[in-house]
This record gives structure tokens, C-alpha cells and sequence, in this order.
């Protein structure tokens, strides 16, 4: 678990840096579930996911520790972008690995912020390709396996249960475990009594197999959720899952496509199936809730390609219904 003076640490260092994103509650998905439903808007973040958060915190931490002024680190998504913000946000140089089969509206957007980009076969060799880089003397960042990046990203922990003291349950997705970690480490430090709810799409489950397993394991991610196709599991996030996690929920791609048509209808939000896979596994599991309860579910990004939406159409839809994947 990431402490609680660190996470409030990492927020003094990164908040004029990054929004406070809203939490809003769903009169619709309330009234639906009876219970109350609330929506942490982190696709309104800077670069459109939470990753500037973790992003800043790293590079801050080293800069202050080493002098370091040119970094590297290895992304299929999200943390591309938003380590490429933070360095031009800082003036220091940054490089991103990034698999080839990356959609082009994340390339763009990296180099768009600033960053130089090298394209490798795939996400494995992303990380082999930054330990070359490393020992050549950039300084090494990570996207979701560093305290310092976990400690970032739980500040938006501190945004939840700060704008709702009374919070009950957080839905939460996981990648690599960054996410969960920082955030679940920030909620259960200030409500130790709230419940944290695991998140993955089939194809991208690392964390639900670790625990099957007893151990973190590798994977080779095949789930459309990109943004969660991590090949290993954080050992942080293993042992935070064990001791605090109440359970580990998986989806298929259709239902999280299915609960990114319904924000985009009914909230006017388009999120990635990497965050709108949290009203998925929410909507299967309503029966666990009431209506004493308060229920958050965190929209961790929102990089979505008109690309992207006119393949998931093709794929899920036949004849106006919707297909399992």
C-alpha cells in the first residue's frame, strides 16, 4: 500500500499541474440501480486520462533527487501522452517507447506534446527497448510499476473522498495496477471502511489471474481495451488487492462498448473501454447495493478515435443487437 503522507505529498507537488476533476452523480443510473451512483469525470484531466498525475509526480521526484533532465519510458496509451505533457510542462526531454500496432491518434498526440517516439514490435519489447535506453542515461519512468507514479495517481483518492465523505464503494480499472493502488491506498487511508471493486476486461484480466494464481503473472493482453493491455502485473498491486480488494471483476469488451454508448447517451461522456468498463461490472453486481449506499465509479480516460468507434460498431453490432465478444 502506498502511505498516506506520500499520496498527500505527491498531491503538493503535482496540483498546479493537474485538474480536479468533478464527481457527479448519475440521477440515471441511481434511479435505476437504487442506489446513489457517482461519475469521477478523469477523462476531463489533462491529455484526457489520469496519467499527468503519476507522469508529474515521477519526474518531479526525480528531477529534485538527481538533476535528471531527459527521461524515457515505455507506454501503449495513455502514460505517452501524459509523460509527454509533463515534460514539456517541466522542459525536460522525454522519449517514449511505443508498440507498433499503437492507434495513431496516441502517436500524434505523444509527439504532438512534445516527446520523441520509437516504435518497437510490441509491448514487451517496449520495456526491454527503455532498459537500453536507461543504461545509454535516460533517466527511467514508469507507467504504472514505481511508488512515485502509484503515489501521483492516488491523488485523485484524495478528490473522491474529499468531495464525498461519505463514499461506500469505488469501481476501478486495472492495467498494470498503478491505478488501483494509488487511489485504493488514498480511499482506504481515509475511509478505511470503503469498498474497492477490481475491474478488467476479458482478455486484459492480469489482476484476476494473479489472484487465481496466488502470484502476479504475465499475460499476452488481447482485450480491444488498450489502454489496459499490460503484460505484467505490479507486485504492489498484487499484495494491495489481496489485503484490500473485495473483488476482482471481469467483463467482456461488448458490455464495456455497451456502457460507453449509454455515458455517451445519457452523461454526453465518450469514455475508453478502459474506464466505461466500471459501469459494466457496476450494472452486474447492483444487487450488492442499497440505498444507504454511495457508490463512485472512476472514468479513467477518454481517448477514443472516431477510428475506434466505427470498429467496435462493426464488430458488436449485427442487425442492431449486440454480440458477446
Amino acid at each position: 500500500m502506498i502511505g498516506l503522507d506520500d499520496i498527500r505529498a505527491a498531491r503538493e507537488r503535482v496540483a498546479r499541474h493537474v485538474h480536479h476533476t468533478p464527481l457527479v452523480r448519475s440521477t440515471t443510473l441511481s434511479e435505476r440501480s437504487g442506489t446513489n451512483v457517482y461519475l469521477k469525470m478523469e477523462l476531463f484531466q489533462k491529455t484526457g486520462s489520469f496519467k499527468p498525475r503519476g507522469a508529474f509526480n515521477q519526474l518531479l521526484v526525480a528531477m529534485d533527487a538527481t538533476g535528471a533532465r531527459s527521461f524515457v519510458g515505455a507506454s501503449g496509451g495513455n502514460f505517452a501522452q501524459g509523460l509527454a505533457y509533463a515534460g514539456s510542462e517541466l522542459g525536460v526531454a522525454t522519449t517514449v517507447v511505443m508498440p507498433e500496432g499503437t492507434p495513431a491518434n496516441y502517436v500524434e498526440a505523444t509527439r504532438g506534446y512534445g516527446a520523441s517516439v520509437e516504435l518497437v514490435p510490441d509491448i514487451a519489447a517496449t520495456f526491454d527497448r527503455v532498459e537500453e535506453l536507461a543504461t545509454a542515461g535516460l533517466a527511467k519512468v514508469h507507467p504504472f510499476d514505481d511508488p512515485a507514479m502509484m503515489a501521483g495517481d492516488g491523488t485523485l483518492g484524495l478528490e473522491l473522498v474529499e468531495d464525498m465523505p461519505e463514499v461506500t464503494d469505488v469501481f476501478i480499472s486495472v492495467g498494470g495496477g498503478g491505478l488501483i493502488t494509488g487511489v485504493g491506498s488514498a480511499i482506504h487511508g481515509l475511509r478505511p471502511e470503503a469498498r474497492i471493486w477490481a475491474v478488467e476486461t476479458d482478455g486484459a484480466q492480469v489482476l484476476h489471474d494473479s489472484l487465481i494464481a496466488g502470484r502476479p503473472v504475465t499475460m499476452t493482453p488481447t482485450s480491444l481495451a488498450k489502454t489496459l493491455g499490460s503484460p505484467y502485473l505490479a507486485s504492489a498491486a498484487y499484495e494491495f488487492a489481496v489485503d484490500h480488494v473485495e473483488a476482482s471483476l471481469v467483463v467482456t469488451d461488448a458490455t464495456a462498448y455497451e456502457s460507453m454508448l449509454f455515458l455517451l447517451e445519457r452523461a454526453k461522456v465518450l469514455p475508453e473501454l478502459a474506464a466505461a468498463c466500471t459501469l459494466a461490472a457496476f450494472q452486474r453486481e447492483t444487487g450488492r447495493f442499497g440505498p444507504n449506499d454511495h457508490v463512485a465509479l472512476v472514468l479513467c480516460g477518454g481517448n477514443v478515435s472516431a477510428d475506434d468507434l466505427g470498429r467496435y460498431a462493426g464488430l458488436f453490432k449485427v442487425g442492431g443487437e449486440t454480440r458477446p465478444a
